[in-house]
C-alpha cells in the first residue's frame, strides 16, 4: 500500500474514533450508510432472473403511475409536422425522448444505438401495446426544433399539480409548506453563435473574442425525505432584437435577477394557491425580490452575505450589541456542531433610493466543530458562520426549524445541479444547438429525472436502492429493459393493477456515498 493510501486510511480511522468520542459526549450525528461490500447473494440463474424481474416491475409500477397520463397530455400538443408524412405519433416521440434520459444515455447517437433494439421494443409493448417502432433521434430533434416546446413543461406542471391534488407529498412538507430552492447554473459553452438568444461574454486574453453559453434559472421542490424534484426552468436569453443591434457593447444582456421575476410570475400563475417557502442565495438579498415574495404571499429564507445590504448589517450589529442579557440568543447542538444563534427582528430596510421599505428579520449562526486535519492528522477545531434574511420573526421556538431544517436545505439545490451535470443526466450536453430543440431536450430530461427520483424514494424500492446504490439501480433497470428478456405477461398485468405510489418519509436515508 502506498504512503498516500496509508495516510488516508489512518485519517479515516481517526475520524471514526473522533466521531465515536463525540457521540459519547452527546453530540448526535446524522445517520450514515455505505453500500455493502459483499458477493452476490443469488445462487442460481433462476434466482437472479427473478430478482431482476421483480426490481424492474417495481420501477415500472412507479413509471406507469406517471407516464400514461403525461403522454396523453403530450399527445395533445399541436404537431407542426405534415400530417401526410407522420410515421411516429407525438406520444411515441415524447416517450422516446424521456427514455433517453431515464436510461441516462449521453448523446443522440447513443440513443439510436440503445433504444431501437427489438428487446426493448418487446418489453415496452407490454406497457404500451400500440407501440410499433422507435423513431430516429434526428426525427425527434427536428420535431423539437419546430414544435412549441414550452408546452412540454406545461404538461409536466400538470403532472405535478395532479400529484399535489392527490396529496402524494402531504407528509413531506415543512409546516405544510412546499420548499422551493432557486438557483442559476450554466448549461453549455460554445465558440460559435448558433442563435442570437444565447448569452455571450468576452474571453480574457483573446483580444475581444467571445464565447456563447446557455444559462438556466432552476426552481426545484425540496422535501423532508431529501427528495428533490425539478419544478420550473427559466432560460436566460437575449431578445431577438439583439440581431438588429450593431453595437453589442451597449446591449444589456439578460441576467439572473430579471429571470427570477419572470420565473416568480410564472410560478404564481401555475400554482396560485400553493403555500411556498423560497430558499435563495445571497444574489437575491435585495428589496425587489423580497417585495415580490411578499406580494405573492410566499415566505423566504435568503442568504445574507457579509458585504450585502450595509444599512441592514449596521442595524443588526447595533441591536445585537444592545442584547446584553442574551434574550435574542440560543445555544444548541446539531449534527455534532455547537451552534450559537443570534437574531434581530423588525429591521426596516429601505431600497430604491429610500422610496420603498420592508420589514425583515435577520439571524446569524456561528458554529464550532472538530475534524481531523487532512495534512497533519490531528484534531482541529473549525468554525463557520451563516446568516439569513427571514420573512418571519425569529424566536427560540422556531429558530432551529427555520435555519437548520429550512434555510440550510438550499444546498440540496446545488447538489441537485451537480447530480444532473455529473451523474448521468448530461445536463451540460446540449443535444442540439438549435435553441428550441435545446430547451425541449431540457424539459424531457426533467421529466425523466422526476420518474427516476420518485422510484428511488418509493417505499417498495427503498431497501433495494440501499443495497445496490442509486447509480447501479438506474443502470440495472436500463440493462433489464434493453437487453434482458423479461416476463412480459407479468409486466402487462401491472397495467391492470399498478398499485399506489407511496414515498418514503425517512429523512437523511441516503448519504453522499450512497448517492455517488
Amino acid at each position: 500500500m502506498s504512503e498516500a493510501n496509508l495516510k488516508r486510511h489512518e485519517r479515516r480511522r481517526k475520524q471514526r474514533e473522533l466521531r465515536e468520542h463525540l457521540k459519547r459526549l452527546g453530540m448526535l450525528y446524522p445517520r450514515t450508510s455505505t453500500l455493502p461490500n459483499r458477493k452476490s447473494g443469488h445462487k442460481t440463474t433462476e434466482e437472479e432472473q427473478e430478482a431482476v424481474q421483480a426490481a424492474t416491475e417495481e420501477k415500472l409500477k412507479v413509471a406507469y403511475q406517471l407516464l400514461p397520463g403525461l403522454l396523453k397530455k403530450l399527445s395533445r400538443v399541436p404537431d407542426p409536422r405534415d400530417p401526410k408524412k407522420i410515421k411516429h405519433q407525438m406520444a411515441v416521440m415524447m416517450l422516446y425522448g424521456i427514455l433517453l434520459f431515464m436510461f441516462q444515455l449521453t448523446s443522440r447517437r447513443k440513443g439510436n444505438e440503445e433504444l431501437t433494439g427489438p428487446q426493448l421494443l418487446e418489453n415496452l409493448r407490454s406497457l404500451f401495446p400500440d407501440l410499433e417502432e422507435m423513431p430516429h433521434q434526428d426525427t425527434l430533434c427536428r420535431l423539437l426544433e419546430e414544435m412549441d416546446v414550452d408546452q412540454i413543461e406545461d404538461c409536466y406542471l400538470d403532472l405535478l399539480r395532479h400529484l399535489i391534488r392527490r396529496k402524494k407529498f402531504r407528509h413531506l412538507l415543512r409546516n405544510k409548506r412546499y420548499l422551493v430552492a432557486i438557483d442559476g447554473t450554466q448549461k453549455y459553452v460554445m465558440k460559435e453563435c448558433w442563435d442570437k438568444r444565447y448569452l455571450y461574454r468576452k474571453i480574457q486574453g483573446k483580444d475581444g473574442e467571445r464565447e456563447y453559453y446557455a444559462y438556466v434559472l432552476e426552481a426545484v421542490l425540496v422535501f423532508t425525505n431529501g427528495m428533490v424534484l425539478p419544478l420550473m426552468s427559466e432560460f436566460l436569453e437575449n431578445s431577438e432584437e439583439l440581431a438588429t443591434v450593431e453595437d453589442y457593447e451597449k446591449w444589456k444582456q439578460d441576467c439572473e435577477l430579471k429571470a427570477f421575476h419572470r420565473l416568480a410570475k410564472r410560478l404564481k400563475q401555475a400554482f396560485p394557491k400553493l403555500s411556498l417557502t423560497l430558499l435563495l442565495d445571497g444574489l437575491y438579498a435585495n428589496g425587489p425580490v423580497m417585495d415580490a415574495c411578499r406580494k405573492n404571499k410566499w415566505e423566504f429564507m435568503i442568504v445574507l452575505k457579509d458585504k450585502s445590504l450595509p444599512s441592514v448589517w449596521e442595524e443588526v450589529d447595533g441591536l445585537m450589541r444592545l442584547d446584553t442579557r442574551g434574550e435574542y440568543q440560543l445555544k444548541r447542538m446539531w449534527q455534532g456542531r455547537r451552534q450559537i444563534f443570534r437574531w434581530a427582528n423588525g429591521i426596516e430596510y429601505d431600497y430604491v433610493n429610500r422610496r420603498k421599505s420592508l420589514i425583515i428579520h435577520v439571524v446569524l449562526c456561528e458554529e464550532t466543530f472538530e475534524e481531523i486535519d487532512a495534512k497533519t492528522g490531528c484534531v482541529v477545531t473549525k468554525t463557520s458562520r451563516h446568516a439569513w434574511i427571514s420573512s418571519n420573526p425569529m424566536d427560540r421556538k422556531n429558530i432551529h426549524e427555520r435555519c437548520n431544517l429550512i434555510g440550510r436545505k438550499r444546498w440540496l439545490q446545488e447538489n441537485n445541479i451537480l447530480k444532473e451535470k455529473h451523474q448521468g443526466y448530461s445536463y451540460e450536453h446540449i443535444f442540439s444547438h438549435n435553441w428550441n430543440a435545446m430547451k425541449g431536450y431540457h424539459y424531457l430530461m426533467h421529466i425523466a429525472r422526476v420518474i427516476n427520483e420518485m422510484a428511488l424514494h418509493s417505499v417498495s424500492l427503498i431497501e433495494h436502492v440501499k443495497e445496490v446504490g442509486i447509480q447501479s439501480f438506474i443502470k440495472k433497470f436500463y440493462i433489464a429493459m434493453v437487453y434482458t428478456k423479461l416476463d412480459t405477461e407479468r409486466i402487462r398485468r401491472l397495467t391492470e393493477s399498478p398499485g399506489q405510489l407511496r414515498l418514503v418519509q425517512e429523512e437523511n436515508w441516503k448519504t453522499s456515498k450512497l448517492a455517488a
